[in-house]
């Protein structure tokens, strides 16, 4: 059985590996050890706080295999971001360029540096081990992030966003990079990465340009990848378009990767999912297969499984009510669809 908890200071190792496997390109892991261990102790100091305000926390989030123990994924809600550290993008801007002595006419983009999602949420970090990709790995510690800010909504801002992985090579090579930010920052795409994810980011308003940039004056090669996902990351992608996310010509200045975004209240899984009481089941079959938490930010827990609904209580097995660490009776927050029969 798979289960989503929170990251404990224990994980520290199972962490790092998957930083590892993670590769160029990912941001968020792109960090030292050290950095690591910093990010799960402040997880766990947020995952413990008693509060309905939004602030500067960061929900850090495992995926386990119950029967081996094994940390086989991991993704990450950020409740605040561009508050202690400034939130850049390039937006692309339609413009009109006309001429009537040369009779010309015609729409060209250009890309301005904006930091308009500061005060927005996050969710990202999203990673499983390749050896689980395929099994519905993914979708659970996607969604389980959902069930978190259902779980208490005033704890996260009113806009939700998520920066997807543009396009790079296991080499760090980055179409995007090559043709504008080397020429300002003069450093390869992976040192640039790893200074972004380890500082605050004033490196970025020292040096990247001010005024907007035609992307017409960019490589072919580079105008080709704007606003495209990694091929890693194109199920993600399909995942987040599912819950409500939409791209709105943000992306991200050094891989040109999409930025999406979604009010809080409109995600899928926030908007449909619904509170009620658990009982233990007595069937075998089940009417219905869902997502459950046990709705509690503390103590989170999630799986996916399948359960029988019974006027309008959750029957659940018993093995399941143990890894969400319910009492019948309890409350859990349930996000279901019904079996085809």
């Amino acid at each position: 059985m798979l289960r989503v908890r929170p990251a404990r200071l224990e994980d520290l190792d199972d962490l790092i590996g998957l930083a590892r496997l993670a590769g160029p390109g990912f941001t968020s892991l792109a960090v030292s050890d050290e950095d690591l261990e910093t990010r799960l102790g402040k997880s766990v100091d947020s995952f413990a706080l008693k509060t309905d305000a939004i602030g500067d926390q960061i929900y850090l989030l495992m995926l386990e295999d119950m029967d081996t123990g094994e940390v086989v994924g991991l993704s990450a809600v950020k409740s605040l971001i561009g508050h202690n550290k400034p939130f850049f993008n390039f937006k692309l801007l339609n413009i009109v360029q006309s001429s009537s002595v040369a009779d010309r006419h015609f729409n060209m983009e250009i890309m301005l540096l904006v930091n308009e999602y500061s005060g927005a949420s996050e969710v990202g970090t999203l990673f499983v081990h390749p050896k689980m990709r395929g099994t519905g790995a993914g979708r659970l510690i996607s969604q389980a992030r959902y069930m978190l800010i259902a779980a208490n909504p005033t704890r996260f801002a009113q806009t939700v966003i998520s920066e997807l992985r543009g396009c790079v090579d296991g080499e760090g090579y980055s179409p995007f990079w090559e043709s504008l930010g080397r020429k300002f920052f003069k450093m390869d795409f992976n040192e640039a990465d790893k200074i972004t994810a380890e500082t605050d980011n004033q490196f970025i308003t020292d040096l990247m340009p001010k005024y907007p940039i035609y992307k017409e004056l960019l490589s072919d090669e580079a105008q080709e990848v704007i606003g495209k996902t990694h091929p890693d990351g194109k199920g993600a992608r399909r995942l987040l378009e599912t819950e409500g996310f939409r791209y709105e010509n943000c992306i991200d200045i050094f891989d040109a990767g999409p930025t999406m975004a979604v009010p809080r209240d409109q995600i899928r899984t926030v908007k449909d999912s619904r509170v009620v009481k658990a009982k233990l089941s007595e069937r075998n079959s089940h009417t219905h297969t869902a997502l459950i938490s046990n709705n509690n930010i503390e103590n989170f827990k999630a799986v996916y499984t399948g359960i029988n609904i019974d006027q309008g209580d959750a029957c659940l097995s018993k093995d399941i009510l143990v890894a969400l660490d319910v009492k019948v009776g309890g409350l859990v927050r349930v996000y279901a669809n019904r079996i085809s029969k």
